[in-house]
């Protein structure tokens, strides 16, 4: 969510951002309030300026312009009002007197004489973790600055969240920090790195984004670039990666008369190409998929007037062509209503990201595509619309799938396991080092985890252990669910086909879907992540705003780079 002025925050609403006209009558001294006064020395030639800045409920405190930079005297033009800076600072720990700023913190503190220090300090209480404070006029450079809790410098990984605590405050707070930028109207921002470039990247560039493209009012676009002189390949690869996730976020929320199976089909091809040259690209039309005889996929397409498309990606970035490659399967329902089992009303316009793991793995693919990482990577995309229709599936039919294997379709809105049987019986095809497909698959999935992490189904410690790791380092988490044979008898206990395509119950949904995904799989490292809990935020996330997550592709990313370090 957009951060919000706080009753500690310095910054006024953009509508007023100034207490000090930008051109006050010569001769005439703005007229302060008799409340509380800073002492301190003068400037010559505009001895005793003063400006005013909002506090909370203790009222509006006169703030002299002590040993700041000539800037003043300018006023706050709105041409001046170009950049911001955004700056760390942790909590007090037991052994020190006042909170610890960063190391870019603290320089910009000596170069403005302790200013920062000073007005922080009578602003309110210490910044909590991703709370922010905003000041103006400490420098001419940096018109707005603003400061923003770090919580603990020394949190590292916390083993009961599962995540790197450390990084994912840097991240929380770097974004709120250039939302409040943003919410200026300021088109620059200088992140201070805190310790962790990639993470501090990822929060301004995550946390910058929203979808507006079909508004005729856009925010401002920021510009994000690392202050002073610290480590700018993290903070490039932190882009990267953000930016990956923000491409899976884009997609997911275009409306779905914008974003249909070819268009989506264009868009990865575009990005994939602009990525590397060591890419290919097929979109194969239904006649392909016919001559596949993906009879599955085929049964939830054949409802729609949008034609399908399966979307086959790859990168070759082994120095080895013939090396083995890793294969990512995501489901592409375009919009989901249901079929004939249709779904309620209520939230149906959020179908729109039903192609959230097309979206999540596709991304994914092209950030190891900009990363030159060296292995070799297919993507596969089963893409379509499930719309009811009088030549959609009807409860109770039965279609083949590419192995052969017969399904009873007693739910039409249990379609995204379809499309993908077909695609997962297509992957093996590869002879791939690994199997991973993501889908927004099941409500089930929503109800146990929630936007707390993906579900994880799979036949593979070792996958477990890789994605658990990657998902550590991202804190986009991660959580393994059970492949039981208990649930593989629940959809294999059938009437009329081999496997049902809803369980026998209706009890622990997710898990009946990943053991029918599992009868048309036979590699021994195949990982199925239900992404469904974490397809939206409302505010769970603080560096995403509401909307469509795009999540995991940040663990997916990692994966694929630690994959190819461990490899190498």
């Amino acid at each position: 969510m957009p951060a919000r002025h706080s009753p500690w925050t310095f910054a006024p609403p953009p509508e007023r951002a100034h207490a000090v006209p930008e051109s006050p009558t010569p001769g005439q001294a703005p007229v302060p309030p008799k409340r509380h006064v800073l002492s301190g020395g003068r400037r010559r030639g505009r001895a005793g300026k003063m400006f005013l800045l909002p506090l909370p409920a203790a009222g509006r405190v006169v703030v002299r312009r002590l040993g700041v930079k000539r800037f003043w005297a300018r006023g706050l033009a709105a041409a001046d009002m170009t950049k911001g800076l955004v700056l760390g600072i942790y909590t007090k720990d037991k052994e020190d007197d006042v909170p610890q700023f960063t190391s870019a913190g603290e320089n910009f503190d000596k170069l403005v004489s302790g200013k920062l220090r000073e007005i922080l300090n009578i602003s309110g209480p210490p910044l909590k973790a991703g709370k922010t404070r905003t000041f103006y006029g400490l420098h001419e450079d940096f018109p707005s600055v603003v400061v923003v809790g770090l919580g603990r410098k020394a949190a590292g990984v916390d083993d009961q969240e599962n995540w790197h605590e450390g990084k994912e405050n840097i991240r929380a707070a770097i974004a709120a920090g250039c939302r409040q930028v943003q919410d200026l109207e300021i088109s620059s921002v200088e992140v201070d790195p805190c310790g962790d470039a990639q993470a501090a990247a990822e929060g301004a560039v995550l946390g910058l984004y929203e979808y507006d493209d079909l508004k005729q009012k856009k925010k401002v676009i920021v510009s994000a670039k690392l202050h002073g002189s610290g480590d700018q390949e993290a903070w490039q690869k932190g882009v990267l990666f953000a930016s990956g996730q923000n491409l899976a976020r884009h997609l997911m929320e275009t409306p779905a008369n914008e974003m249909t199976p070819t268009k989506f089909a264009r868009i990865i091809e575009k990005n994939l190409r602009s990525a590397s040259g060591k890419t290919e690209v097929h979109i194969r039309p239904k006649s392909w998929i016919e001559e596949q005889e993906m009879g599955s996929f085929l049964s939830v397409a054949k409802g729609s007037e949008e034609p399908p498309v399966f979307l086959e990606i790859h990168y070759r970035g082994s120095p080895n062509a013939s090396e083995a490659p890793l294969v990512f399967v995501g489901k592409g329902i375009t919009f989901d209503s249901g079929g004939i089992s249709i779904k309620p009303s209520a939230n149906m316009d959020l179908m729109r990201a039903d192609m959230g793991g097309a979206a999540t793995i596709c991304s994914a693919i092209v950030s190891a595509a900009k990363l030159n990482l060296p292995i070799n990577i297919i993507g596969l995309a089963p893409l379509c619309e499930n719309m009811p229709s009088g030549r959609a599936n009807k409860p109770g039919d039965v279609v083949k799938a590419k192995n052969g294997k017969t399904i009873q379709v007693d739910n039409t809105d249990a379609e995204g396991r379809l499309i993908l049987a077909d695609a997962l019986c297509y992957a093996h095809t590869f002879n791939p080092k690994v199997i991973i497909n993501a889908a927004t698959l099941t409500g089930a999935m929503d109800i146990a985890l929630g936007s707390g992490a993906t579900g994880v189904f799979t036949n593979s410690s070792w996958l477990w252990n890789k994605l658990f790791e990657a998902s550590i380092e991202t804190g986009d988490r991660v959580w393994r669910m059970p492949l039981f044979e208990h649930y593989t008898r629940q959809v294999v206990d059938c009437q009329l086909a081999d496997v049902n395509n809803i369980g026998k119950y209706r009890s622990a949904g997710a898990c009946t879907a990943a053991a029918f995904l599992k009868e048309f799989v036979t590699h021994p490292k195949w990982a199925h992540l239900d992404i469904a809990g974490v397809m939206t935020n409302k505010d769970e996330i603080p560096y995403l705003r509401k909307g469509m997550t795009g999540r995991p592709t940040r663990t997916l990313i990692e994966f694929l780079l630690q994959f190819s370090q461990n490899n190498a």
